[in-house]
């Protein structure tokens, strides 16, 4: 896992060292809607949690941009009314088109490590794969004073579990500093 960060960082300051000036850096938090998907998913809704993490956007050229991400993300889903709680890393890799100013269309990998899982309070981590891996397909909108705003559906390629595979909506709201 560690060897995925450092690479995640190095990507980001390779691409710096290419146009530092234009790049950002900046924050963003929001509202995750997770829910797993699968054959045995019946009796399986949606529980509504959050996201927070660093950003940052390299721009390619001109309608296109480069957005890597480090979030801390808060998913699961209910199961017979019972609440399973999972905390990830996720680093997502996003790339960003321009349809017009401000306003973009984004796609990208989504990398996810497991860092703690409970049904209950009780902890379950061992039930579920520690490596997540999906598709994340979404709009966002950037102000000219850095505020931005996104909505993005999260789609999980790797299973969770024996069946299962992770799913998610996030609505976000950010901050490029500089």
């Amino acid at each position: 896992m560690k060897k995925i960060l450092w690479l995640a960082v190095f990507t980001v300051l390779g691409f710096a060292s290419v146009n530092a000036q234009e790049i950002k850096f900046g924050a963003k938090a929001g509202l995750n809607f997770s829910t797993v998907n699968g054959s045995n998913a019946g009796n399986i809704n949606y529980v509504t949690s959050y996201h927070v993490g660093v950003v940052s956007e390299i721009p390619i050229s001109e309608k296109f941009s480069f957005q890597p991400e480090i979030m801390y993300s808060r998913q699961g889903y209910t199961f017979n009314n019972d609440l399973i709680a999972m905390n990830y890393l996720n680093i997502p890799l996003m790339g960003k088109y321009y349809v017009t100013k401000g306003l973009s269309l984004e796609a990208g990998p989504q990398i996810g490590f497991l860092l703690s899982a409970k049904d209950e309070g009780v902890k379950v981590t061992n039930s579920f794969t520690t490596f997540d891996f999906g598709f994340n397909f979404g709009v966002g909108y950037k102000l000219e004073n850095g505020l931005n705003f996104g909505a993005r559906y999260n789609l999980g390629v790797t299973k969770a579990d024996t069946d299962i595979r992770n799913a998610s909506f996030q609505a976000s709201v950010g901050y490029f500093f500089f």
